[in-house]
């Protein structure tokens, strides 16, 4: 039999770029016209780098379409936008968040805006996320939609780029990268989520930016570990403790990035904790590795305490410095507190500043709301049924009638906006999850680890406040690990440049289908994703579970 040279779809790990290779020889096997395709499409280091950024560059165009594209619709205060967007115009004017008078919302609809109130309103959530969407609101005015969801909008689309470099960090592929970037440009989760301005887009996009420097801190963390070991050792010198590295910028970025995910919500502290451990785990297992004698006693004990203190001071002053408004001004909620006569600490405390003592008697005021919202709402969804989508959010619905605002349908129409993610990203995303666990266990892969340790620190903890009143739309804060997760099995049915040519073919065209598919659930979702004015019966063409109504 005759025999021929093979092509096929790789990875060179040293620049990141995809190429074709030639891999070896297979019987009777010839390389695929995609992959004659693509050798032809990168047979130059010019068009290499073209692809390098390229590919990122449309995905993220594509999700500036798909998110800015008649942005201020509806023009409405839609879900809890209703406390956000005021609070955000308040923060702009007051320096914290102020009162407003009572159906105060239907002036936004009309742009007939009522005037806010001076007295402090108590709220729920620390202020950096307000804050952003107050730049917004600056730039277009209060009575513009797009003025209240651009910042939201513009954070949506720089994660999906975020979301790409650090694929390509963990794969060494800009076509993986690509691919995840994509499905997180096309998901309607991530789309809705950045065309309403809510908090938790912000939230997921800190922590995903956070996550990105503890990647990079553990690629740069062990080189230095490296050459402090070489350099003992070629000097006779012991090493057995190792050192304590404070040269770590992308670790003290990682507490910055953490912080600032918290002061969107306390949720994010979930983030600075997990990765905190994680890192911790990361140094033991790259000291012994690199021959350090007591390397467990030397991460808890040496290099432990550097690690708390490159992380959790600067995480608490970018928390207190999104309260700097609060600080800086007399009327915010609470601020004289300690002021009241009886209200100061006496005795060991009685040296504490009031604004301190009031400050720390509100993040006591707000912690007890939190943990005792039991609110029944109609659309509030058990952590436990999250990754299955059993109840998305409804942000807004309102029936249009017949004859009505150019509606034609006998049946009248709708405007809907709902959060639900792609069913088909979503649903592929938590079976990688489970075959991620399985590949820990089984390979203990540093990527799987990583990628996992995103979902505990942004799902598990809800676990435990499941009779918590909670929403569906709060899984946008590990969203992007879903994606990465799913990137990973990608990569895994595309195979390896030396599988068998059937066998790279057979994954191409099984990650091919998929990927239309999703465009194509996609299309059908995109309306109801952002409050197009469709028929009623085709907003009903929606509801494929009782959940979803």
């Amino acid at each position: 039999m005759g025999q021929s040279s093979s092509i096929a779809l790789v990875t060179t790990p040293d620049d990141g770029f995809d190429t074709l290779v030639s891999v070896g020889r297979f019987d009777d096997d010839e390389p695929s016209r995609l992959d004659r395709w693509w050798g032809r499409m990168l047979a130059t280091p010019a068009r290499h780098r073209l692809w390098y950024w390229g590919g990122p560059i449309l995905v993220t165009l594509l999700a500036a379409f798909l998110r800015l594209w008649h942005l201020g619709t509806p023009h409405a205060l839609v879900f809890d936008e209703t406390y956000y967007v005021k609070d955000a115009w308040t923060l702009l004017h007051l320096g914290y968040e102020g009162s407003w008078p009572p159906n105060a919302d239907p002036g936004f609809a009309t742009g007939q805006v009522p005037a806010f109130l001076t007295p402090g309103a108590f709220v729920a959530h620390p202020p950096l996320g307000k804050w952003l969407i107050s730049l917004g609101e600056a730039a277009f005015g209060i009575a513009s939609a797009d003025g209240w969801r651009i910042s939201a909008a513009v954070v949506g689309i720089l994660a999906v780029f975020v979301l790409m470099m650090v694929a390509r960090k963990l794969t060494g592929s800009t076509l993986l990268a690509v691919i995840g970037g994509f499905l997180f440009a096309i998901d309607g989760h991530a789309i809705t989520l950045s065309r309403t301005a809510l908090l938790d887009g912000f939230v997921m996009f800190f922590a995903l930016l956070g996550f990105w420097a503890i990647l990079l801190d553990r690629d740069q963390s062990k080189r230095r570990l490296d050459r402090w070991v070489t350099r003992r050792t070629d000097a006779g010198r012991n090493i057995h403790w190792g050192p304590a590295l404070f040269a770590r910028p992308w670790l003290i970025a990682a507490g910055i990035l953490f912080g600032a995910t918290t002061a969107v919500k306390w949720s994010g502290i979930y983030f600075l904790a997990a990765f905190a451990i994680y890192t911790l785990v990361v140094d033991a297992v790259a000291r012994r590795k690199a021959g350090v004698e007591f390397w467990a006693s030397g991460t808890v004990f040496k290099q432990g305490p550097v690690t708390f203190l490159l992380t959790v001071p600067v995480a608490l002053v970018t928390y207190l410095g999104a309260w700097s408004g609060w600080f800086l001004t007399k009327g915010g909620y609470n601020r004289d507190y300690a002021d009241q006569p009886g209200q100061a600490a006496t005795g060991f405390w009685s040296w504490v500043p009031h604004s301190l003592q009031s400050f720390w008697n509100y993040q006591i005021a707000v912690y007890n709301f939190n943990i005792n919202e039991h609110t029944p709402h109609s659309y509030q969804a058990n952590p436990f049924t999250w990754l299955f989508l059993f109840r998305p959010t409804a942000f807004y619905y309102q029936a249009i009638a017949v004859g009505t605002n150019g509606c034609t349908s006998p049946d009248g129409c709708a405007s809907y906006v709902t959060s639900i993610a792609n069913p088909i990203i979503w649903w592929a995303a938590t079976a990688a999850l489970v075959y991620l666990v399985y590949r820990l266990i089984r390979y203990r892969e540093w990527q799987t680890g990583l990628v996992l340790m995103g979902i505990v620190a942004g799902y598990l903890p809800w676990l435990l406040y499941a009779q918590r009143t909670i929403f569906q739309f709060y899984a946008i804060a590990f969203e992007p690990y879903m994606i990465l997760a799913l990137v990973i099995v990608i990569g895994h049915i595309l195979g390896k440049r030396d599988d068998p040519a059937w066998r790279r073919v057979s994954g191409i065209r099984l990650v091919v289908v998929f990927l239309v598919v999703c465009v194509l659930v996609s299309a059908f979702f995109y309306p109801v994703w952002t409050g197009m004015q469709i028929p009623t019966w085709f907003a009903q063409l929606h509801y494929w579970f009782p959940g979803w109504r």
